[in-house]
């Protein structure tokens, strides 16, 4: 499978925009077909925009938008819509109920399928988690709860690791070391605006702001090994 998994950054303001062009250079083709799934945004009508304006107004690709929830929401031919593309992109937003949704739905069976077919399959944040087997989640922070803590999410499993997004950008290094010592998960962690790619024999990071990074958790005898990667560098795992 071909996976880019993004750590953070704003789709609005095209932050992510060098990493956006690398997706869409994957598919090998003008004018890809792209599917935007919004589940864990609640189908947020400003994400939608936010990814037409990038995917089809700035990358050229013909753009479908799968809204899952109601009202408003549109669960025809999902399957037929999901194995049309030619990338998918998730994004980001509440994992724990995304993940509840697809599963009853079908959508993680029918996304397997897809990247199993050569789809190139991409997301930031919660959309970079579901490729996953597990996720540093702060799906506990949508709930009406004053206090809440990062919990471990269950994904799709495609990639082996537990992921972390926004590494930087949310000061996760404590939570997510805490985690660890609990669960001695394999952990790839990234920086807002930075990505690893994964193409099925190795993974590669990809950046979009000079000072972003990949970082690899590795749990050793006696703590973690931690080690970060630049843009362009072939990510040890």
């Amino acid at each position: 499978m071909k996976i880019i998994a993004i750590g953070g950054g704003k789709l609005a303001l095209k932050q992510t925009l060098t990493i956006d062009r690398a997706v869409v250079d994957l598919v090998g083709r003008k004018r890809p077909r792209a599917l935007f799934i919004p589940t864990a945004s609640g189908d947020d009508e400003e994400y939608e925009q936010s990814f037409r304006r990038t995917y089809a107004d700035e990358l050229g690709c013909k753009v479908d938008c799968l809204k899952l929830l109601y009202p408003g929401g549109d669960r025809s031919n999902l399957r037929k819509r999901i194995l049309a593309a030619d990338l998918i992109y998730v994004g980001g937003g509440n994992t724990l109920r995304m993940m509840k949704l697809w599963r009853k739905l079908g959508i993680d069976r029918m996304l397997r399928t897809a990247g199993n077919q050569g789809t190139v399959l991409a997301g930031l944040s919660a959309g970079a988690i579901c490729w996953h087997r597990w996720g540093h989640s702060d799906s506990m922070s949508f709930s009406s709860e004053a206090a809440w803590s990062y919990v471990r999410v269950r994904s799709l499993g495609f990639l082996p690791h537990l992921f972390c997004p926004h590494l930087d950008g949310e000061k996760r290094h404590e939570s997510l070391v805490e985690m660890l010592g609990r669960y001695r998960n394999l952990t790839v962690a990234c920086d807002n605006n930075a990505a690893i790619y994964y193409d099925g024999t190795q993974a590669t990071c990809i950046t979009s702001r000079t000072r972003a990074r990949t970082h690899v958790y590795r749990p050793v005898a006696g703590g973690l090994e931690i080690r970060k990667y630049r843009d362009g560098e072939t990510v040890e795992l």
